[in-house]
């Protein structure tokens, strides 16, 4: 498959730069899995969800991953944090390759090495600074400043555990009051981590979708969450996916894409899964997603699970009724 055949028009002014005021008013498009297509508000969702289905979520928690360094000549480095390092140095992305010393705060400094590693000083706790000097990581697409009102969110309200560089962004569109809702229709509601990185925003470079390579990402589950899966899949009932996140993860542990470690209670390990159409699911029966870019690896996850000639039917209707686009605008349910 050509990634060029994953093209479409996606007009700049649909990209959302700012969320609605209220989570769930979003605008939810459903497609079904025959091409019928649906326009209601994300809501609305807890009227497709029956007792005894499962709603799969992505507990990961953003952290304000960019940081401003100043030079000691005055001049300004921004940094952008990726990943720790098992000896407590950070991968991080800037521009150039500067080496030297970078100012964070009056109790924070930084050595940078290439532009590539920075080794954290600092008295008091380290997250606490990070959280009061750094700033939300918004995608590039959103083409604006974070704010203060980032930090709440561009953040789901069932994140808790730290990590993530990127929002998993269909669940920005619950609130707690629609959980409350879907839990009283007897659906069950599980949650397990993969902590975004910098791979759900790098492009495709290659011509062939085959020769792309993702981004390893660390996950978590229940040890237990596999059988009450199996056993929810035996009766018939649906596993609802929220993001392309929480579907790589899942579906990840299931097809063997990942190494796996075992400890109380708990799975985790890295993942590289590449989702495409072609791919066979296992556990995923229906997503829900926000709307995605061209060309892009969430897209092709998408259409893996309804086909890429619906999606891109749906897609356009979305354009023509100018649907809210990325990771602050408005929702699919994939039936």
């Amino acid at each position: 498959m050509k990634v060029a055949d994953f093209d479409f028009s996606l007009p700049k002014t649909l990209i959302a730069k700012r969320p609605l005021k209220e989570r769930s008013s979003s605008r939810l498009l459903v497609l079904h899995r025959d091409g019928t297509i649906e326009h209601k508000l994300f809501s609305d969702l807890p009227s497709y969800l029956n007792k005894g289905d499962l709603l799969l979520m992505n507990n990961t928690k953003v952290f304000p991953a960019r940081l401003t360094g100043i030079k000691q000549n005055g001049g300004n480095i921004e940094i952008l944090m990726v990943r720790k390092n098992p000896d407590n140095s950070w991968e991080v992305f800037t521009k150039g390759k500067f080496n030297g010393t970078l100012k964070i705060s009056d109790n924070m400094l930084l050595e940078l090495y290439n532009g590539k590693k920075a080794v954290f000083k600092y008295s008091g706790d380290f997250m606490d600074i990070i959280w009061e000097k750094g700033n939300m990581p918004l995608p590039p697409y959103i083409r604006r400043l974070p704010d203060e009102s980032d930090k709440e969110r561009y953040q789901t309200v069932f994140a808790k555990k730290e990590g993530s560089i990127a929002a998993p962004t269909a669940g920005l569109h619950f609130t707690d009051r629609l959980l409350k809702v879907i839990k009283s229709k007897g659906t069950i509601l599980r949650e397990l981590t993969l902590h975004v990185g910098v791979g759900t925003f790098r492009p495709i470079r290659t011509e062939n979708i085959e020769e792309h390579y993702m981004d390893l990402e660390y996950f978590e589950l229940d040890k237990d969450l596999i059988s009450e899966i199996k056993k929810i899949k035996v009766s018939d009932n649906r596993v609802f996916s929220v993001g392309t996140t929480t579907t790589r993860a899942i579906e990840g542990y299931i097809s063997g894409r990942c190494n796996v470690t075992s400890r109380n209670g708990k799975l985790s390990g890295i993942t590289d899964a590449f989702i495409y159409p072609g791919y066979k699911f296992r556990i995923v029966d229906s997503l829900i997603t926000n709307f995605h870019l061209p060309r892009s690896t969430p897209l092709m996850l998408t259409s893996a699970i309804c086909s890429w000639e619906k999606l891109k039917t749906a897609y356009t209707e979305a354009v023509a009724r100018r649907y809210r686009f990325l990771s602050y605008g408005d929702a699919m349910l994939i039936l």
